[in-house]
């Protein structure tokens, strides 16, 4: 028996390579991507003083390394507006007075505000703003004697906590999903070639198009129910807020769930076997839990493991559940992450139907 598990095993030439290549890769995939420290937060700076100190407050704050200064903003609905949308995970607002303050040697005080939705990089922008209040404070201590004080204070938004199951809970809809959607059409056409029902399919005539909707369509019902129970035990179990509309956000899990199974789908025309679905599976499924955001922050990763995730439909996903539901975002915020899900979807269907051929071979 050993002898003929071995032989089998070296003539499925492609299984051995999954059970050796995957793991290899897996590990300097993650090895290098993974960080665990938050650095580079993009922030935006609301500066009404336009003054020296306000610019040199600026400058310390980017020296932290923490932030990323990515422009100024006019006002405060602009500043609010970048944080909703994501493209900024901090703002600096520097107040009229602060200059002036600082001369006549008063408090100088200055606020940054977090986007606290994800409490590790929140963490690390309290950080950074202590840090950068106590360089300023050094700084011009021993510059003029007698200057007044400066004071940072850190406002977080979404999440005034810091709970970590206000953040985790919208991921977990979103990985879910993800991993049992995908799971299950991964198998649909491998079982149907082991089982011998292939071949009434082949004769069938419905196209390949039609095929690979027939066999993904009832399981998007399935979808919709596991996240609706997930919302309920999520809002009444752990306390996650629905701050957003939940219509937009059930139009926009449509395509999420759709790219999920059509992804699954995919993985199910590429192999011949089940084992070969499952172990095809690992693959996709560990960068969806490890390089989308939903355990570590995605500005903390290198480059090539951001553009890596952003290939992966659960990144978009993220962004509109944490948006809608913490945040309560509106489609002009996010439109650009549902536009993607939709071309996932568009695409992982397409892509199927080609490789799907209705043949034994």
């Amino acid at each position: 028996m050993l002898w003929k598990e071995l032989v089998q095993m070296r003539r499925d030439r492609f299984t051995l390579g999954m059970l050796v290549g995957i793991p290899a890769i897996q590990l300097l995939l993650f090895g290098f991507a993974i960080r665990m420290e938050v650095r580079h937060l993009p922030a935006v700076v609301l500066d009404e003083s336009q003054s020296t100190e306000s610019r040199a407050l600026v400058q310390a704050m980017a020296n932290t390394g923490n932030f990323d200064v990515i422009g100024a903003v006019a006002d405060r609905d602009e500043m609010r507006l970048a944080i909703e949308r994501g493209d900024a995970r901090a703002a600096v607002v520097i107040p009229p007075g602060f200059e002036t303050d600082l001369k006549r040697r008063r408090t100088a005080t200055a606020q940054v505000i977090i986007d606290a939705a994800d409490p590790l990089a929140s963490q690390a922008a309290i950080a950074a703003a202590a840090l950068a209040s106590s360089a300023r404070n050094a700084a011009l201590g021993a510059a003029r004697a007698g200057t007044g004080r400066l004071e940072v204070r850190v406002r977080p938004w979404y999440n005034p906590a810091l709970e970590s199951a206000i953040y985790i809970v919208p991921g977990v809809a979103g990985l879910i999903l993800t991993l049992t959607l995908s799971a299950i059409t991964s198998m649909s056409i491998v079982r149907e070639r082991e089982r011998g029902t292939l071949e009434q399919l082949i004769v069938t005539p419905v196209t390949r198009a039609g095929l690979m909707l027939g066999k993904i369509l009832p399981f998007a019902l399935v979808g919709y129910v596991q996240i609706t129970v997930i919302l309920i035990l999520g809002r009444f179990v752990f306390d996650v807020p629905i701050r957003g509309s939940l219509l937009l956000l059930y139009v926009a899990t449509a395509p999420f769930i759709l790219a999920s199974l059509a992804l699954g789908l995919f993985i199910s025309t590429a192999v011949k076997t089940q084992v070969q679905a499952m172990q095809l599976s690992f693959l996709v499924i560990l960068p969806s839990i490890l390089l989308s955001g939903f355990m570590f922050p995605r500005e903390a990763m290198p480059g090539f493991a951001q553009w890596i995730g952003g290939a992966i439909p659960l990144t978009y996903f993220l962004r509109i559940m944490r948006g809608i539901l913490l945040k309560g975002t509106e489609l002009g915020s996010i439109w650009k992450d549902v536009a993607s899900l939709c071309a996932f979807a568009v695409l992982l269907i397409t892509v199927s139907s080609m490789r799907f051929r209705k043949s034994l071979d």
